[in-house]
C-alpha cells in the first residue's frame, strides 16, 4: 500500500517577539525545522535598526563627508538646517575631542571625527551630537546621549546642500571665541591641545578640478586620496579594466598603491613623485575621472588580465571602521 504524501510544514505564525533567540545556526525554536537564521531570525533581523551600508547616504556631498570623518586633518564647512538659519559649522576636529559645543556668540561646532565609540552609524552620531548642540546654552559643551531614537544628519540637514569645505593648516580656528573664557583650566588644556594636533596635522589641499578628492604630504610620501560615489563593485572592475590597459596612473612617476573602504564608499589611494604640488594635479584628476568615466560605463565580464588586476587592487584593499 503506498503512503501518503506528507504535507509539507508549515511555520508557525508567531511574531519575532514570541520567539526565543538562539544562535543563528540552531533550529528555530517555533518549530518550523528551519535554521533560526533562516526563519525567525530573518525577521528579527530585518527588525532591528541596523546601520546603514553607507552611513552619509542620501546627503549632498557625502564624500566630503566621509573625509571629514575620515582622514582629512583640520577642515571646516558652515552647515544649512532643514527649516532653521542657526548658524552652524562643521570642524574635522574640536577642542579635547568634543562631539559638539556651542560658542559664546551661539554657533553650533560639529566635530567629525570623535574617537569614541557609538552607534555604529556615523551619521546617527553626528546627528545625535548636533541635535545636542542646538538645544544647549550658548558657552557651553553639551552631553551626548546616543540610542536608536537619536536623529541622524539627514534628519536635521538641508540634504540638498554639499558643504562647501574649507581646508585649514592647523586648528587656529579653534581661538576665534571658541572656547568660554573664564575657566583657565579649560583654556589651558585647550592651548595644550592645539599644540598636539597642530604637530600631528599633515598638509593637506582639497582639488577643486574634481569633488572629494584630497592631496595629501603625509611623512616623506606625497599621494592623493579620493572618496569616489560610485558602488564598491563597479569602482572594482572599472579599476582593474584601467589597471591591465596600463591607464590607472594619475600623473607620470605615480602608482596607484591601493585602496579603503569608508562608510561604504572606496577610496583609492595614489602615491605620487616626491614634491608634487598639489596643483599639479588637478588637470590630470580632471583627465582621469574622464577615463575612469568610461570604464565604469564598460559592461560584460572582465578579461583575464583584468581579473588578474582585480584581485591584485581587493588584496590591497583595507577598511576603515
Amino acid at each position: 500500500m503506498a503512503k501518503k504524501a506528507r504535507a509539507p510544514r508549515r511555520r508557525p505564525e508567531l511574531t519575532s517577539d514570541q520567539v526565543p533567540v538562539v544562535g543563528l545556526r540552531e533550529p528555530c525554536p517555533c518549530g518550523s525545522g528551519k535554521r533560526y537564521k533562516q526563519c525567525h531570525g530573518r525577521a528579527s533581523r530585518e527588525v532591528r535598526d541596523l546601520p546603514p551600508a553607507r552611513s552619509f547616504e542620501g546627503l549632498a556631498g557625502e564624500c566630503d563627508w566621509v573625509a571629514l570623518r575620515t582622514f582629512v586633518p583640520a577642515a571646516t564647512a558652515p552647515l544649512r538646517l532643514a527649516g532653521s538659519d542657526q548658524s552652524v559649522l562643521v570642524a574635522t576636529v574640536l577642542p579635547l575631542a568634543w562631539p559638539s559645543l556651542v560658542a559664546p556668540d551661539g554657533t553650533v561646532y560639529l566635530g567629525a571625527q570623535v574617537p569614541t565609540p557609538g552607534s555604529g552609524d556615523a551619521s546617527r552620531d553626528l546627528g545625535a551630537a548636533l541635535a545636542a548642540g542646538l538645544a544647549a546654552k550658548a558657552g557651553t559643551v553639551p552631553e551626548v546621549p546616543i540610542d536608536s531614537s537619536s536623529p541622524r544628519l539627514q534628519d536635521l540637514l538641508d540634504v540638498s546642500v554639499a558643504p562647501s569645505v574649507e581646508v585649514h593648516p592647523d586648528v587656529s580656528y579653534w581661538s576665534s571665541g571658541l572656547v568660554p573664557e573664564g575657566d583657565d583650566d579649560l583654556v589651558a588644556a585647550v592651548a595644550s591641545s592645539v599644540e598636539r594636533v597642530n604637530a600631528a596635522i599633515d598638509p593637506t589641499v582639497r582639488l577643486s578640478s574634481v569633488d572629494a578628492a584630497y592631496w595629501v604630504h603625509a611623512g616623506d610620501k606625497w599621494n592623493l586620496r579620493w572618496v569616489l560615489p560610485h558602488e564598491e563593485d563597479a569602482v572594482m572592475d572599472a579599476f582593474a579594466r584601467l589597471h591591465a590597459a596600463g591607464g590607472s596612473a594619475l600623473i607620470e612617476g605615480s602608482r596607484m598603491v591601493g585602496s579603503f573602504r569608508a562608510h561604504g564608499l572606496t577610496v583609492p589611494v595614489w602615491e605620487l613623485p616626491p614634491s608634487t604640488p598639489a596643483a599639479a594635479l588637478e588637470e590630470p584628476a580632471a583627465t582621469f575621472a574622464a577615463r575612469l568615466g568610461d570604464a565604469l560605463a564598460v559592461t560584460g565580464p572582465l578579461t583575464s588580465d583584468e581579473r588578474r588586476a582585480r584581485a591584485g587592487l581587493a588584496g590591497r584593499q583595507v577598511t576603515l571602521r
